[in-house]
């Protein structure tokens, strides 16, 4: 299978109907250069945005029911497609036409619902026009899904209930965003107690200059619009997740010599973090002599369940966990696939090793065993 490639899946809005007020000088960049520059993902100039090959087969089973034209306007540079989705409430932000939409409208079954927000009108229609094909391909009464003509920065102008979705996701797109604290502050608003960010996006090793943030090349391919790692923490901390957990994270190459110049010397990954919307979480993680044993009964996952890159579970295997973890699993659609043993009432100080540092830093192999 090929890999996919990224962006904001932007056109020109001439004509296109309805013009979004504030439109910024980045935002008609990227529409130009997804709209007019771009013909298709062939055209793109580095690797930057592209997902990689492999992906489980119950997600390449799904992708092979989605609408042709959906799939060729479809850009990305990850998975977004946690477990557990049964009956879920999704929102997708920069959804495009709607290729992971469509996905996980298939995995959150006719009970769940999935929602879309872009800014692109005219990828809006490709992604309407094919509600119904969907939903009887997928053997729905009726479609599943809804899509919303809006910018990502600016969730509180959409007739979208705060509190009510059980999951967020978005697929290589907060790099593009203008003001990235502004997209994780809405994503909290919207997002139910116990529920989570999902995402894959871009991040540099350092603060990218200005200069190369305003190259409308750099800008389009996924590259300077990306945020130095660190500070994507502060702002996820900054925005009410205390507790942001990489999934997974991949060195990215530019394959494009003139492109690796300009860029020189920064360094770039893709990388997939899930945010928990827990108000009890700590900065930090604390030792209260916990531990949960997963019961392998998550589908698609029987023998082993991975929350993040420092916490593979076993089935059946007892393993420790810091108060935070205990709690991802605890109070969110995750408690009834563990057993839970211990409490808050002893706490033992602070656990070592359970991540924080530089993902540039990670040999990308993640530990069989717990971050303690």
């Amino acid at each position: 299978m090929v890999g996919f490639c990224c962006g904001l899946r932007a056109e020109t809005l001439a004509g296109r109907g309805r013009k979004l007020e504030g439109a910024t000088m980045e935002h008609k960049s990227v529409q130009t250069y997804y709209g007019e520059v771009l013909q298709s993902s062939d055209d793109l100039q580095t690797n930057a945005c592209c997902t990689p090959d492999a992906m489980p087969a119950h997600v390449k089973a799904v992708l092979s029911q989605i609408h042709d034209e959906v799939l060729t306007r479809y850009y990305g540079c990850g998975l977004i497609a946690p477990l557990s989705l049964e009956g879920m409430r999704i929102l997708d932000l920069g959804c495009g036409a709607g290729r992971d939409v469509y996905a996980l409208s298939a995995m959150v079954g006719e009970s769940g619902y999935v929602v879309g927000v872009d800014m692109t009108p005219a990828q809006l229609d490709v992604a309407r026009t094919h509600q119904e094909y969907h939903a009887d391909k997928f053997g729905y009464a009726q479609s599943n899904v809804a899509f919303h003509h809006g910018y990502i920065e600016q969730l509180g102008d959409l007739d979208l209930e705060p509190g009510s979705f059980d999951i967020i996701v978005s697929n290589c797109v907060i790099n593009l965003a203008t003001d990235k604290a502004a997209v994780l502050r809405g994503a909290h608003h919207l997002l139910k107690e116990g529920g989570e960010m999902y995402f894959s996006d871009v991040y540099a090793d350092r603060r990218v200059p200005q200069v190369m943030a305003q190259d409308e090349v750099l800008y389009g391919e996924c590259l300077s619009g990306a945020l130095y790692w660190n500070d994507f923490l502060t702002l996820a901390r900054g925005a009410g997740f205390a507790d942001p957990r990489q999934v997974e994270a991949r060195p990215l190459t530019i394959e494009n010599p003139k492109l690796e110049q300009r860029v020189a010397p920064l360094k770039f990954l893709s990388a997939t973090y899930r945010l928990f919307k827990l108000a009890g979480l700590e900065p930090a993680c604390e030792d209260f002599g916990q531990a949960v044993i997963y019961k392998g009964s998550i589908p698609h996952a029987p023998h082993v369940f991975a929350l993040d890159d420092h916490h593979v579970i076993e089935t059946g295997k007892v393993f420790p966990v810091c108060g935070n973890t205990w709690m991802m699993l605890k109070e969110t659609r995750f408690a009834a696939h563990f057993e839970f043993i211990g409490n808050f009432n002893t706490h033992y100080g602070i656990f070592a090793g359970c991540g924080g540092e530089s993902p540039f830093e990670i040999d990308g192999e993640s530990s069989a065993t717990s971050c303690c």
